[in-house]
C-alpha cells in the first residue's frame, strides 16, 4: 500500500479574468458569498480569520499574494490541525479556469469524500454564478 491519498481535482470556467477571480477569491470576507461548503460567516481575530460553520469555527488562511494564480488555503480544523487545499486560477481564453484539488484524508470513508466533491463542486459553480452576475451588472 502506497503513501499516496485519494484524490480528485475539481474545475470550473469562469467568464471573468483570472485577475478578478483571484482578488475575489482570496479575499476571506467573501467565502460566505460563494464556498457555503466551507463558512456561513467569516470575521477577524488579530491577524487570523475565523470561519463560523455548523460544526464550530475554524481558522482559515492564504497562502501569501502572488501573480501565479495559487490561492491555496489552510482551514485549521482543530487547534494544530491544518487542512491544506490547493486551488488555482488560470487564464482560459478570455476568462478563467479555476481548480480545487480535494484529499480523502486518512479516516475519512468514501462517502464522506464524495459528499465533500459535491460540496466543492457546489461550491465552484455559486463561484462562477456570483462573478459572472457581477461582471454583467
Amino acid at each position: 500500500m502506497s503513501g499516496l491519498l485519494r484524490c480528485r481535482t475539481l474545475s470550473v470556467s469562469i467568464d471573468c479574468s483570472p485577475r478578478r477571480v483571484y482578488e475575489f477569491v482570496r479575499n476571506p470576507e467573501n467565502v460566505p458569498r460563494w464556498a457555503g461548503g466551507l463558512g456561513t460567516a467569516v470575521h477577524k481575530e488579530g491577524d487570523r480569520w475565523i470561519l463560523q460553520t455548523p460544526d464550530g469555527p475554524l481558522g482559515l488562511g492564504f497562502v501569501a499574494d502572488n501573480d501565479l494564480g495559487v490561492l491555496d488555503h489552510r482551514v485549521t480544523i482543530a487547534p494544530g490541525v491544518d487542512v491544506l487545499n490547493p486551488m488555482r486560477v488560470v487564464a482560459n481564453g478570455s476568462g478563467s479556469e479555476v481548480s480545487f484539488t480535494l484529499f480523502q484524508l486518512p479516516g475519512m470513508t468514501a462517502e464522506k469524500f464524495a459528499e465533500d466533491a459535491g460540496l466543492v463542486e457546489r461550491d465552484l459553480r455559486t463561484l462562477k454564478k456570483v462573478l459572472e452576475a457581477a461582471s454583467r451588472g
